[in-house]
């Protein structure tokens, strides 16, 4: 077990309570040594067996950073889109993307998505039409062997649109699971200015991600705790703004 009492004794109770859940959540390892990224240098707190260990005091103060950030974009009215593609993500991300009606990638990201919105928005529209269509039997009409060409298109389109469907508009931001997997997606953000934030672990190179959360990215545990951080954030900004618009 690795011990904590080096570090500033004079954390909150709340502090400590924190440091617990993701303690107990394994996000404090990080990957050894030779895998860290420079840029993820003075968020470690030491090492053991080689092994990174985070620094979850620094870990908290920038998952908070991150929750006030995405706070702010559900009280302008903007989406987060979630992308984790990586096995050990997809499950909560898609849970916890939909629990708040956010769009999300879990399959694979398609080169566009930002940078092309407006093409990838035709493909989401052409599987919202052709799933209507097929649910009021209208697809009928076609011939089997037409029917079953329409069903491989569906099947291609669900698997890579059914996530981004509620995405209307470019988002207010990208929270992504491992930046260094997602680098695509990042790259895409950056080129058209919308901010990043992302759970990435020691070999993560945190120079183009605005508001990185330092933890562990692989185990599931770890995950489902930031990404329900996140989604909470979100969910709180998103209640103050009902508030504000019922107040006019």
């Amino acid at each position: 077990m690795i011990d904590y009492s080096d570090m500033n004794s004079e954390k909150t109770d709340v502090n400590k309570n924190a440091i617990n859940s993701m303690f107990n959540a394994g996000a404090h390892f990080g990957y050894q040594r030779t895998r860290r990224h420079p840029s993820v240098k003075s968020y470690i707190f030491g090492s053991k067996n080689r092994v990174d260990i985070i620094d979850l005091e620094k870990t908290i103060r920038l998952l908070e950073e991150a929750k006030t950030f995405v706070k702010t974009v559900a009280i302008s009215g903007k989406q987060v889109l979630f992308v984790g593609t990586k096995p050990e993500a997809r499950v909560v991300v898609a849970r916890e993307a939909s629990r708040i009606g956010m769009p999300f990638v879990t399959k694979r990201w398609i080169g566009g998505i930002l940078t092309n919105f407006p093409e990838i928005k035709k493909r989401i529209d052409r599987y919202q039409d052709l799933m209507k269509k097929k649910e009021e039997g209208a697809l009928n009409i076609y011939t089997k062997k037409e029917r079953g060409i329409i069903d491989r298109e569906l099947a291609e389109l669900d698997k890579n649109f059914s996530g981004l469907m509620p995405m209307k508009n470019i988002p207010g931001a990208l929270f992504v699971i491992d930046s260094r997997n997602e680098s695509i997606a990042v790259t895409e953000a950056l080129k058209i200015g919308v901010p990043v934030v992302s759970l990435s672990n020691s070999d993560c190179d945190l120079r183009n991600v605005r508001y990185p959360v330092v933890g562990n990215d692989s185990a599931m545990s770890s995950i489902s705790l930031f990404v329900g951080e996140i989604t909470e954030a979100y969910q709180e900004g998103l209640t103050e703004l009902v508030g504000k618009l019922k107040s006019f």
